[in-house]
């Protein structure tokens, strides 16, 4: 991390006019613009600093801005901060620009107004500047279809072509290990990722994505929906801007009803709810002029912040009880569905549509008439439900040669220690039993995903340097999601273990038979089972091949690493 310093200029030697402002709403900076514009605004305000952290898969590091009444000159006065702490992330999707312009007007209007510098003198405003550092240098006009304006912005992909709002959890890009380094510097209160949505149209330039309230749980989840939703959208009402939930519709129209978007830790308002952080992330509507969406941005922030200032004492302390209450639990939900019988009702501003004729295909195509709006009721399932959970261990313990998987505890500044000496513990020992695999790359992986595993308590012999991760800590959450197989987005889902499962050893059928025959006569109660197996699976008894794998798992020549996790869990 380096801070970035320099001469303050007098307030008058700079004009902050944005180039948003300039083409009157029709442009947005390229990179290396919007980095200059923080430096001459850090330069001429001792309220505002410049850090880098890291460094993204673009050779860049990531730029972080951050305000305070008193100035911040070293990341350790926001860690140690008793203020209000608030994240905003930009760039995610380049050509998604309009946080990074909100952002750059925010700032400006906040240092150069006295009557907001003593608003917001609780609050510490830390935003990443450009998050996909790559993409925003990948600048073209074309790429974005759906979208109107601004007239030149950057790629989704980032420079290895990661779309950086599934890489949270795995972090296979440099951009996800240098924001964790930013997100566990700042530990914010409040989360906000900036975004421009896909999907139906509709008459609203803004819609609101918070995390999933019955995921983030607890009284933390009761809040983030009765209190701060409710709380950001009648702010925004009053300030003449109407808002709605996510519209998480594709290829029909959204009379139907809608399900709220599920943001589990792939995304980013997934990721920083395993630490107990309030996530909300804007989307603005791809189809309403740039202009209009970057001022309502603009004003969805200071909502946020005004939020977060009067309501600075019971978000501190719901943060500050939320691993207590997670371990308080004894178990943990892993899985959720939409609940389909609990609905809550929108009056939902859209515009009537109807299946045409194409003019350029063969069939049919969605037509919104938007001189057609409507205000109807529709129901909004945003509500889900627990459809499996497991039991919290008292700890982990990771074998130490998955290096991965240990780099992104560091990362995530996960505590764990080391055994000092070989040493047997009793366990229990999780091998994986079913699971399928995505057909299809996705984010440079093939996901697995409905995986079941088999739980058995034994005496483990473990190696000096494996490593204990207790669960009482801050990364309980994470830990849970991470080593519990059958998470959405745990390691194995995410093909971290997947060399376990592959067996190394195996046998040729002619020489087996004679082993496994001898086996059998001095095993009669795995003859019996295989007796047993034979008469009532019909495809087993069919199947030779079959039966002698069958004998040879049960055998001592059959490996014991074969589909076992390398991670053990205490009670």
């Amino acid at each position: 991390m380096l801070v970035v310093s320099c001469d303050r200029l007098s307030k008058e030697d700079k004009d902050f006019t944005t180039l948003f402002e300039k083409s009157e709403g029709t442009e947005t900076p390229e990179y290396k613009e919007v980095i200059s514009y923080y430096k001459d605004l850090a330069e001429a305000h001792s309220s505002v600093a410049l850090f880098s952290f890291g460094q993204t898969d673009s050779g860049e590091p990531l730029h972080l801005v951050v305000y305070s009444r008193e100035g911040v000159f070293n990341v350790d006065e926001i860690k140690n901060s008793s203020k209000n702490r608030i994240l905003i992330n930009n760039g995610i999707h380049p050509g998604e620009s309009d946080g990074i312009d909100a952002s750059m007007l925010l700032l400006r209007d906040l240092v150069q107004n006295d009557s907001l510098i003593e608003k917001y003198k609780n609050t510490v405003i830390c935003v990443i500047l450009v998050y996909n550092v790559g993409g925003s240098l990948n600048r073209n006009s074309h790429t974005r279809a759906n979208q109107n304006g601004p007239t030149t912005y950057g790629f989704r992909g980032n420079a290895r072509n990661y779309d950086l709002n599934r890489d949270f959890i795995k972090q296979d890009s440099r951009n996800a290990a240098a924001f964790a380094e930013i997100f566990h510097t700042v530990n914010p209160d409040v989360f906000i990722d900036n975004h421009v949505s896909n999907g139906a149209d509709y008459q609203y330039a803004i819609t609101h994505l918070f995390t999933q309230h019955n995921k983030l749980g607890g009284k933390l989840g009761g809040f983030i929906e009765t209190k701060m939703r409710p709380s950001l959208e009648n702010s925004l009402q009053q300030k003449g801007i109407s808002i709605t939930p996510y519209v998480n519709v594709w290829g029909t129209t959204p009379e139907a009803g809608f399900s709220q978007f599920f943001d589990s830790p792939r995304y980013s308002t997934g990721y920083t709810t395993l630490f107990n952080t309030l996530g909300l992330m804007v989307e603005t509507h791809m189809l309403k002029p740039y202009k209009i969406r970057v001022e309502q941005t603009y004003e969805l922030l200071f909502s946020a912040l005004d939020f977060t200032e009067v309501n600075s004492a019971k978000i501190k302390e719901l943060r500050a009880n939320a691993v207590a209450e997670v371990l308080e639990q004894k178990t943990y939900p892993i899985a959720f569905k939409v609940d389909t019988e609990k609905a809550t009702e929108l009056q939902f501003k859209g515009y009537e549509a109807e299946y045409i004729e194409s003019k350029v295909t063969t069939g049919k195509r969605l037509f919104y008439d938007t001189t057609k709006p409507y205000t109807k009721s529709v129901n909004y399932y945003n509500n889900f439900v627990e459809t499996q959970s497991v039991k919290i261990p008292k700890g982990y313990i990771l074998e130490q040669g998955w290096h991965q998987v240990i780099e992104r505890l560091k990362n995530n500044q996960i505590e764990f220690t080391r055994f000092k000496n070989d040493t047997i513990i009793t366990v229990e020992v999780n091998h994986i039993d079913k699971f399928e695999t995505r057909k299809t790359a996705y984010e440079g992986h093939y996901l697995h995903y409905n995986t079941i595993v088999n739980a058995a308590t034994q005496d483990f012999q473990f190696k000096k340097g494996d490593i204990y991760i207790a669960t009482n800590q801050n990364g309980v959450r994470y830990l849970l999601e991470t080593l519990e197989a059958a998470a959405t987005d745990s390691f194995f889902n995410w093909n971290f273990f997947d060399t376990v499962l592959q067996q190394k050893e195996g046998y040729s059928d002619y020489v087996f038979e004679d082993l496994a025959a001898q086996f059998l006569m001095d095993n009669p109660s795995i003859k019996k089972e295989f007796d047993e197996k034979l008469e009532l699976d019909i495809e087993f008894a069919n199947s030779p091949r079959a039966q002698l794998n069958f004998i040879y798992k049960k055998s001592p020549h059959y490996e014991p690493a074969h589909l076992r996790l390398p991670i053990f869990k205490i009670f």
